[in-house]
């Protein structure tokens, strides 16, 4: 944004029950791409998150009692508007998120699905009923609302991580408090904030407070926000997750991955190579479910290497917002450098560049590496960019050690002829899920996703497992003639 651009209405504010002046400044957004100013939205302070808090619960009490017809007119309203709304969403996408025109695309398409789906959670069976030792006695079982829901999104996929957790919670009768991140708080935030209101949205029952660790902290540290639901880092789930434990308060963690795409000798390697450059590339590698890992039987490693490698040297790299690219920019030169250094590690180690290891501004090019051994950075870290380091096995027990050496346990890919071996390799995996004859980074909005180990607490985002993560159990018992005891 230069300094004769338009000025946002919402700039140097936050959302509560309306646009207000934020307490905390305003934050620089830039483009990724070129640098260049795009807007300065507000920072909420801890008073910020106190008075969300309030507004947020007192606005949660109505919006849980609203009729369940009602409440999915507004979810199915605010995915008419998003629709209508493409152009402006995809372009901050590209703009603020650095996302190339298939990501952009695609996460957008993600996000309306997450939006249809929890417009058909209001009316999904909220209980059961129990039998009973005690005559005419009547048990119910019931998910409640939680109450005030805290959503903490990163910037990768800010429009459909923020949505993920958005929609369901209001589906079910919770109120949010939404913090983006501060290097994508319009697209992951903002304009989620109106697109709600224009939608119908009570005020309070979502707020957008942008910001970075500290309003975070206050968000997690306060008593009225009774659930957190965090998509980042394995390092900040873990402080979140330790938080969350001393204050009795439920949390949500998806986390970080570095994960597997398994290549056995009888797998179609045309389509594993396909399968493995769009897991490996998309985004520039900037994905929790990025195929990290390319495990591949030593019979095939060498074709495999040389198809993988070719696909690499044809993607485009460049902005987003200047034409068509298949890779746009690092997010930032933290990462970048971050890239670099394991890259360079893992040659001074041993590692053979195949293709790529350059960058150009905060761009990076998309990385083959071969001769790649479980020691190495590019083995044992996750790198969140554009890098397929190539481990070569000879047997499909080694294979399943290899997955199973890391830490991280999101998501896994394996590839082969014959169907029966992959589901029997996949049950031996310690990953959240596993796709046989595809590619690692998959989403499908009505199946239950989620990781284990150092990628998640075992949480589930999708489908019925949202009635599980963002409600609460409660019993209740009736009995017409009040039970007499022995004292």
């Amino acid at each position: 944004m230069q300094a004769d651009a338009v000025q946002h209405p919402w700039e140097g504010k936050v959302l509560i029950d309306s646009w207000r002046p934020a307490r905390g400044g305003f934050l620089e957004v830039r483009a990724p791409a070129t640098n260049e100013l795009l807007c300065r939205p507000g920072v909420a302070d801890v008073e910020d998150v106190a008075i969300a808090a309030d507004f947020a619960g007192a606005a949660q009490v109505g919006w849980a009692q609203t009729p369940f017809d009602q409440r999915a007119a507004v979810l199915r309203k605010a995915e008419q508007l998003l629709a209508e709304r493409a152009d402006k969403f995809v372009g901050w996408l590209s703009r603020e998120a650095g996302s190339a025109g298939l990501k952009a695309g695609w996460e957008f398409n993600a996000a309306r699905e997450q939006l249809s789906m929890a417009a058909a959670l209001p009316m999904h069976a909220i209980g059961q009923l129990f039998p009973s030792s005690v005559p005419g006695r009547q048990n119910q079982w019931r998910r409640v609302p939680i109450g005030v829901v805290g959503v903490i999104s990163p910037w990768n996929f800010p429009l459909l991580l923020s949505m993920r957790s958005i929609a369901p919670a209001i589906a079910l009768g919770n109120s949010v408090i939404l913090k983006p991140d501060p290097q994508t708080p319009v697209v992951g935030g903002i304009l989620l904030g109106e697109l709600f209101a224009d939608a119908g949205l009570p005020p309070g029952v979502l707020s957008v407070l942008p910001g970075g660790a500290e309003t975070g902290e206050a968000i997690v540290q306060h008593p009225g926000i009774r659930m957190i639901s965090f998509t980042g880092s394995t390092a900040v789930g873990r402080r979140i997750g330790q938080t969350c434990g001393g204050l009795l308060k439920k949390c949500c963690l998806e986390l970080g991955g570095n994960n597997a795409f398994v290549v056995l000798d009888d797998a179609d390697l045309e389509a594993a190579a396909s399968s493995g450059a769009w897991g490996a590339f998309l985004h520039q590698g900037q994905i929790c479910m990025q195929a990290g890992r390319h495990l591949v039987h030593r019979s095939v490693a060498q074709r495999y290497a040389e198809l993988l490698t070719a696909r690499a040297s044809k993607l485009r790299v460049g902005d987003p917002a200047s034409g068509p690219v298949d890779l746009g920019p690092i997010i930032n030169s933290r990462q970048l450098d971050r890239i670099e250094k394991i890259v360079r590690d893992s040659v001074d180690q041993g590692a053979k560049v195949l293709v790529g290891a350059r960058k150009d501004g905060q761009y990076y090019w998309p990385t083959v590496l071969s001769h790649v051994s479980p020691l190495m950075p590019a083995f044992t870290e996750e790198i969140f960019g554009p890098v397929a380091p190539i481990t070569v096995f000879d047997t499909d027990e080694e294979a399943v050690q290899l997955v199973n050496s890391s830490p991280f346990g999101l998501t896994a890919a394996i590839h082969t002829a014959k169907t029966g071996r992959g589901v029997a390799m996949a049950l031996r995996l310690k990953t959240g899920m596993v796709h046989v004859n595809d590619q690692t980074v998959n989403n499908e909005f009505h199946v239950p996703f989620g990781g284990m180990g150092a990628s998640g607490n075992g949480g589930r985002f999708g489908g019925p497992a949202n009635i599980d993560e963002f409600t609460e159990a409660q019993w209740i018992s009736v009995i017409e003639e009040p039970v007499k005891y022995p004292f």
